[in-house]
């Protein structure tokens, strides 16, 4: 089961394997991307919609990694049901791919090459240099913005 982004439907993502999507992707396309997702849907594709507690699985597992700031509602909702149906993440999106690959999911890129390495994010403040495993929205010690950092 191929489980496909917004970016599948851009790029015209074909597969002779079984598909399934989340409803809130159809929201995010416009135009031709818009039909594609219609005839796919028309032609079969399933569209799944997963489970609260597995959406705050794939919630906590984004946090962990650091990117639950890069993920929107759709995107968590994605790896959520490629989680749940044991499919491969169709998606150029790094921060999902990121999660996915902690989770254990199969990932696919489609019209970019995909990550190299799965990563745990740290977070560094811009005034004072600490570092924080967890993000945060200013430093507890000096009061300034953070930003992610490479762990590596």
């Amino acid at each position: 089961m191929h489980v496909l982004d917004s970016s599948a439907f851009i790029h015209e993502y074909h597969t002779s394997d079984e598909m399934a999507s989340v409803p809130a992707v159809e929201e995010e396309l416009e135009g031709e991307s818009a039909f594609r997702f219609d005839a796919m849907e028309g032609a079969g594709m399933h569209i799944h919609i997963p489970a609260d507690n597995t959406v705050e699985t794939i919630e906590r597992a984004a946090v962990e990694t650091g990117d639950g700031e890069e993920l929107s509602d759709t995107d968590v909702r994605l790896v959520a049901a490629a989680f749940e149906l044991d499919g491969t993440l169709v998606t150029d999106d790094y921060a999902m791919q990121n999660v996915a690959e902690h989770l254990g999911v199969v990932v696919e890129a489609i019209a970019r090459d995909g990550i190299t390495e799965q990563r745990d994010w740290r977070f560094q403040c811009q005034g004072c240099g600490r570092e924080f495993d967890d993000h945060r929205d200013r430093c507890p010690i000096c009061g300034s913005d953070l930003s992610r950092k490479n762990p590596a």
